[in-house]
Formats: C-alpha cells, structure tokens, sequence
C-alpha cells in the first residue's frame, strides 16, 4: 500500500485538542484538509505525522509548542496609550487588530487586557507555547 512521502500531495482529516481537551481546530464537517508534504506550508510536527501514513489509516499525534507555533514570549505583550487608537475604534478583549510593527510591516495582535488608560496587546499566535494533539486519518494521496 503507499504511504505518504515528501512531494506528495494529500488530503487529510483532523481533529486538534489542547492538554485539557479543548478542540481548537477540526475539519469535521468540511472538505479534507488538502497540502503537499514537504513544502513547509503546515507546522513542522503535523507534516511529519502525515509523512509514512497510508490512505485509510488514522493515527494520534502529539506536536510539542517548539515543533507547532513555538514558545510564548512575553516581550510580544504590549501595553498602548487608548490616546493613540482613532476615536472609531473601540477595542474589546479577543478582538484582533492589526497594526505596524517597529519595522513598518503588518502585525496580527489580540487584545487581551484593557482599563480606562491602556489597551494590552499579545501579538504572540494563540497557539504559542501550547502543545496540540491531533488525532489524523489520511483520505487520500493524489
């Protein structure tokens, strides 16, 4: 039977689960998730788990932080001034925003702390820092 190799592309099914259960991502009731292994478009830990599957074939996976969206760092939280957002714009906690980085180019920031003088801003990615369980079934080798 073949099996899932590098320059492959493949349709995969997924479910994503935090340590305590939570699911973050799934593709259940959506098209099959299509790549192709080894072209880095994925985190590094999922490619590797689909890399040797066979169609048909299911597996559980665990991918730690520094194989999926890496550490968190705390210098990426940022405190701003209200002052500094336009009168339009009322943040709220989950909100994501994007603003210029000190190098002028886009940055995805989520607000996730406010009081009457600042607004926090995490420009980490959600999943920074956690380790995600995926549990994979491989539908298809094109």
């Amino acid at each position: 039977m073949q099996q899932a190799k590098n320059g492959d592309r493949v349709k995969v099914h997924y479910l994503g689960k935090l340590d305590d259960g939570t699911v973050f991502d799934s593709s259940e009731g959506r098209e099959p998730l299509e790549f192709t292994l080894g072209e880095n478009m994925l985190i590094p830990g999922f490619e590797e788990a689909v890399i040797g599957m066979a169609p048909g074939e299911s597996k559980e996976t665990r991918i730690e932080s520094m194989n999926a969206y890496g550490a968190y760092h705390e210098n990426m939280v940022v405190q701003i001034d209200r002052g500094q957002f336009p009168d339009e714009l009322k943040p709220a906690i989950g909100q994501m925003l994007q603003i210029r980085g000190n190098d002028g180019e886009p940055v995805v920031v989520s607000v996730i702390g406010m009081d009457d003088d600042f607004v926090t801003l995490d420009a980490n990615h959600p999943l920074a820092g956690k380790d995600l369980n995926f549990t994979i079934r491989l539908v298809e080798i094109a």
